[in-house]
């Protein structure tokens, strides 16, 4: 009933690099020092300058087991668009099916938002590879947790909005996998050198966090 088209793959680390406001000539070295840390995958939100421009040179500079796709997305339009610049993921601050049907039928790997436990099953009803609780900081660990529990097990819950890595330790004990980083990892102007130190951090605490250290 509640199988994903499109399951969320297998990644080294479920980290998600959210590079909002990113712009084009930042793309390159950004999206270099991230991949180089162990990011495989990167979120370009539609409000950013020139998105679509963006995604498809992320797409082009990344190896091909990483995720490189769009947030923010609310429209079919938009799913179209990022099919056509190579976008493989698909993150969205709701549950629209209509653009879930049009994600999966690319074959992206969706992740929408929600907040309750109803938008969480609508989600896994339409299919999402996964979903993204936010904004994670208002319900925190033990919220997230409560509506985990009546979740199908094999669901992969994701932690957004408000979540750093000192925060992975708690939110993993919760049943969260993955984690989205926006403004804790990169802000428009960051140079490379201090996103590769974030990203740096970011990639010990979740190994600290799952026991792979």
């Amino acid at each position: 009933m509640f199988e994903a088209d499109c399951p969320w793959p297998s990644l080294d680390r479920d980290l998600v690099a959210i590079l909002r406001g990113i712009r084009l000539d930042e793309v390159e070295p950004i999206v270099g020092v991230l991949v180089e840390t162990g990011f495989q995958a990167i979120e370009i939100p539609l409000n950013s300058p020139d998105p679509f421009v963006s995604i498809e040179k992320a797409a082009r500079l990344a190896p091909e087991h990483c995720l490189i796709g769009a947030g923010t997305v609310l429209s079919v339009e938009d799913v179209s668009r990022l099919d056509d610049v190579g976008g493989r993921l698909l993150v969205a601050p709701n549950v629209d099916r209509e653009v879930l049907e049009a994600a999966h039928s690319f074959g992206m790997v969706t992740m929408p938002g929600v907040f309750t436990p109803s938008e969480a099953f609508s989600a896994l009803k339409a299919k999402a590879s996964a979903l993204k609780f936010f904004p994670a900081s208002v319900l925190g660990a033990k919220g997230i947790a409560a509506i985990r529990a009546v979740l199908p097990a094999s669901t992969l819950v994701g932690a957004v909005g408000g979540v750093g890595d000192e925060d992975f330790a708690s939110y993993a004990k919760a049943g969260v996998r993955a984690f989205g980083l926006g403004s804790s990892l990169y802000k428009p102007g960051f140079t490379a050198a201090e996103v590769r130190e974030r990203a740096s951090a970011a990639v010990e605490a979740f190994d600290r966090a799952f026991d792979r250290a």
